[in-house]
């Protein structure tokens, strides 16, 4: 009976710390993403402005 309570408190740790640790990446891939999206923005902008004053 212990050993089955037992594997099963450690298969709800694995799943906690897995949650939290897929949660942050989620997180850091949403703010790279948007990193990203302003970097291109940004470098479309300031080519465009290159090119009408040359």
């Amino acid at each position: 009976m212990w050993k089955i309570v037992g594997f099963l408190v450690a298969v709800y740790l694995v799943f906690a710390v897995l949650g939290v640790i897929i949660e942050g990446l989620v997180w850091l891939t949403v703010l790279a993403g948007v990193a990203f999206l302003g970097t291109v923005a940004y470098g479309a902008i300031k080519g465009r402005s290159d090119k009408q004053i040359r």
